[in-house]
């Protein structure tokens, strides 16, 4: 893809608008502009005195947290289907 075939989509994220320039589909994007704005709601309800660079600080720690437990679980499956092959 050249610089041309990105796609610019408007997003609203914790009340606010965010122009997401990509390469990814407009849904996909969208997707994880919803999914970001209810990790930030579910943050802010735990915790309504964070300001918005803290509520965005703890999101990003809780998504990559919940990252890195996924790709733990993935790689034991995968090991898991690995060693059933053999």
């Amino acid at each position: 893809m050249t610089e041309n075939d990105k796609q610019r989509i408007t997003v609203e994220i914790n009340h606010k608008q965010y122009t997401i320039v990509g390469k990814e589909s407009a849904s996909h994007v969208r997707l994880v502009a919803e999914l970001v704005d209810q990790k930030m709601k579910e943050i802010y309800q735990a915790n309504k005195n964070l300001d918005t660079t803290r509520l965005a600080v703890l999101t990003a720690v809780n998504t990559m947290n919940d990252y890195l437990k996924l790709k733990e679980d993935y790689a034991k499956l995968a090991g898991s289907i690995y060693k059933k092959e053999d």
